[in-house]
């Protein structure tokens, strides 16, 4: 299968490439181009040279993609770009691993090897690996090169993952459900060659590494929100209980008030972030963006709304006497400039926030959550 957007250089060359290896290796399939709406002769040359073309109307690398893996006929499909930078002739690789158990094969361009000239400095030296590394540490994917366009799978397993994704990100998501959903996924060497087109590359290296990153953190809320929210939260909440009592200095720095305002605003975002994490794992989990996590489900079975509630209001109910035992110390206080009141009540008011904050969230929670699979039990 070979996207497809004005690669009339070198889309007859894919074809007959690609014919010849099925010939060569006596293999029963088609040849498919997906064209994403070319304006020169691309979709003439490709049904010349003996493709079946599909015409996907809406604009996008993952668009052209999605409808090919719709309208392939195939049980396996091989993907790889229209521009005769990948070898369409050497693929056994790819469908040794397909008939050995993988779901999905990807080529690996850094140990195939990269011809002078087939990727821009930066994105092989910086832009992929970084990428790449990002993927392996918020996923736990194996995969050296995220970002191969060459790849095998199977069309029953890929369909499966009801993948969504437009653009580029499109070669991300792909990887990453089938990583979640714990799908075979094996990598085979490949060698990247110079294209053969006249014209620029359709790939925006700024705008479409964002894309990626974006849709990488989008998909962990754990590093999006959770992780940055529970730092966030310790710093704060230490912060603040230190300095209710005494106002500790370090070398010349002497921390106050303001370091405590300061501290309880950390806590307050942090905490916020925590929730907007479990907030978006249960959301994730009902759309079918990303497989259910049982140790959310776990959390919700042992608090549920009413549990939540009800801590919540004798929170509130502890943090508004605090904040009466704050002012009163202020009674017959001949020091009326003292910030003794404002260092106690700030805790109190702290803890008031939090406990509205769960209030909401939880019912938040519980919105999300009707109708769903992953909402609260009765048994």
């Amino acid at each position: 299968m070979i996207p497809c957007l004005n690669e009339e250089e070198t889309i007859a060359l894919c074809v007959q490439k690609s014919y010849t290896f099925l010939q060569t290796n006596r293999i029963t399939g088609e040849v498919l181009v997906s064209d994403n709406g070319s304006t020169d002769n691309s979709r003439e040359l490709a049904r010349r040279t003996g493709a079946r073309v599909v015409e996907t109307a809406r604009k996008g690398y993952g668009s052209a993609l999605l409808n090919g893996i719709a309208e392939a006929r195939g049980v396996f499909i091989i993907m790889g770009d229209g521009d005769d930078s990948y070898d369409f002739l050497n693929l056994d690789a790819f469908l040794h691993s397909l008939r050995s158990g993988a779901d999905l094969v990807v080529g690996n361009r850094f140990a195939g090897g990269i011809h002078a000239g087939a990727m821009p400095p930066l994105h092989r030296y910086i832009g992929n690996p970084l990428l790449s590394a990002i993927g392996r540490w918020f996923f736990g994917s194996q995969l050296r090169d995220f970002h191969c366009g060459l790849r095998g799978f199977r069309k029953q397993s890929i369909s499966s993952l009801k993948l969504t994704q437009t653009g580029m990100e499109f070669a991300s998501e792909m990887i990453v459900k089938a990583t979640l959903v714990g799908m075979n996924i094996q990598e085979v060497p490949t060698v990247l060659h110079p294209d053969g087109r006249s014209r620029p590359s359709h790939l925006r290296t700024w705008s479409d590494g964002w894309r990626h990153l974006r849709f990488l953190l989008l998909y962990s809320p754990r590093w999006l929100f959770l992780y940055p929210g529970a730092l966030f939260f310790l710093f704060g909440l230490l912060t603040v209980s230190i300095l209710t009592f005494g106002n500790p200095g370090f070398g010349t720095l002497n921390l106050g008030v303001i370091h405590q305002i300061i501290g309880l605003a950390f806590a307050i975002v942090g905490y916020q972030s925590v929730w907007f994490a479990v907030l978006t794992k249960v959301f994730a989990s009902r759309e079918n963006l990303l497989p259910t996590d049982t140790r959310v489900q776990s959390l919700r079975r042992n608090f549920p709304l009413e549990k939540l509630l009800l801590v919540s209001m004798t929170l509130v109910i502890l943090a508004l006497t605090g904040l009466i035992a704050a002012t009163s110390l202020n009674w017959g206080d001949s020091d009326s400039s003292s910030d003794k009141p404002l260092r106690y009540a700030l805790p109190s008011i702290g803890v008031l926030i939090l406990a509205f904050q769960t209030i909401l969230s939880s019912l938040m929670l519980s919105i999300i959550s009707m109708g769903s699979t992953c909402g609260d039990s009765d048994d």
